[in-house]
């Protein structure tokens, strides 16, 4: 198998970066590996300092800030690998997580796509998997992130066990994504309509409409620090959000967007004017 590419999507990671890439680079995939670097023209010079420390990795400036989705099909397209791993700059993958992610994936030729665990920066399971978005789906997610962050017992006992054991999933979370370039290519990449948020979803749901299969394993472990671009900015991060929210409902769930629209309309969230947050995908 020809080898595998890592791409990560950048904006003002500079208090990140380092500490992903040291990671990548400690202990290395067996498979013949490369890094791109698609910089969302950080004000803060991560591009540069990336230039400057790991002459290894291949920079790319997007230019703009262009999104996760555009973003990382620049990377796809500029890589060469069969595997492409999708990485947020806030991660660090753990010691033999992609040998393992390479493994469950290739040794399953019905899959598409896999996904490790995620671990926040306690160590605690996140939930970085689940099903179809939808209003139900969606009340689940909030209602267990949010328990899980408040540290409520038995939401944290819950998701230890929700995450403990391999399943077949509808989406996996694009913090961490690995995808046959095939496949990849066979639904056209992520789609760009998505600038930050629901694009893994989406592509993972394009992927399963080919009849292929998401899979989640936590014999993988990555831990997610998570940026501050969202506490940074946080009206840009929430209408960037509720402007994928609604993409994402015209797309697949056409009966509950005027529904959705008319709720955000109520509680004055509806975003009606396009943005550019100044905020990379968390």
């Amino acid at each position: 198998m020809r080898g595998l590419s890592i791409v990560i999507v950048t904006y003002n990671s500079i208090g990140h970066i380092d500490a992903c890439l040291e990671s990548l680079t400690r202990r290395p995939s067996h498979l013949d590996q490369e890094i791109v670097l698609v910089d969302n023209a950080s004000p803060d010079g991560t591009a540069a300092a990336v230039r400057d420390r790991w002459p290894a990795v291949h920079v790319i400036d997007a230019g703009a800030n262009v999104g996760f989705a555009r973003g990382a099909n620049i990377g796809i397209r500029r890589s060469t690998g069969e595997l492409v791993l999708l990485l947020n700059p806030d991660t660090e993958v753990r010691d033999g997580a992609l040998d393992v992610l390479v493994r469950v994936l290739t040794t399953r030729p019905d899959a598409a796509v896999a996904g490790p665990r995620l671990l926040d920066g306690r160590g605690r399971p996140e939930l970085s998997f689940g099903a179809m978005i939808g209003p139900l789906a969606e009340l689940r997610q909030k209602a267990l992130v949010h328990g899980s962050r408040r540290g409520v017992p038995l939401v944290a006992g819950y998701l230890d066990w929700l995450t403990s054991r391999p399943r077949e999933v509808d989406w996996v979370s694009g913090a961490c994504l690995l995808v046959r370039r095939a496949d990849a290519e066979a639904v056209g990449l992520l789609d760009e309509r998505f600038f930050m948020y629901a694009e893994d979803v989406d592509f993972c749901a394009a992927v399963r409409a080919r009849g292929r299969k998401v899979l989640f394993t936590p014999e993988a472990d990555v831990l997610h620090v998570r940026g501050g671009s969202a506490a940074s900015a946080p009206r840009a991060t929430e209408a960037a959000y509720r402007r994928s929210q609604l993409a994402f409902y015209d797309k697949h769930r056409p009966r509950w967007a005027p529904v959705l629209r008319a709720y955000l309309k109520l509680r004055g969230r509806l975003p009606d004017m396009p943005i550019d947050p100044s905020g990379s995908r968390q």
